[in-house]
């Protein structure tokens, strides 16, 4: 499965704000950081898993996913998708 568009929209030390566009059937393979990330869904639909729970998340949805828990997503509609993290992914510049 190809791999979401990913673009760095502002970024300091201690916050880190992305812009992820997916297209249908594209994946966020399951992965753990030690950063929160906030996810807020600009458009799209999405199945995500925390921590081992699915959720289907659509526009206007928004969660928290905690330090270090596993999680991933499947792509079921193309959307967009903007990722906060503290601190910054220095990985993603």
């Amino acid at each position: 499965m190809p791999d979401p568009v990913r673009t760095v929209i502002a970024d300091h030390p201690d916050l880190m704000v992305v812009r992820f566009a997916f297209q249908s059937g594209d994946e966020g393979a399951l992965h753990s950081h030690p950063h929160v990330q906030s996810t807020y869904v600009q458009s799209g639909r999405y199945r995500f898993t925390v921590d081992g729970e699915p959720r289907e998340i659509g526009p206007g949805d928004a969660f928290v996913i905690p330090s270090g828990a596993e999680h991933g997503c499947l792509c079921l509609e193309a959307g967009v998708l903007i990722d906060s993290f503290t601190p910054r992914r220095d990985d993603f510049l």
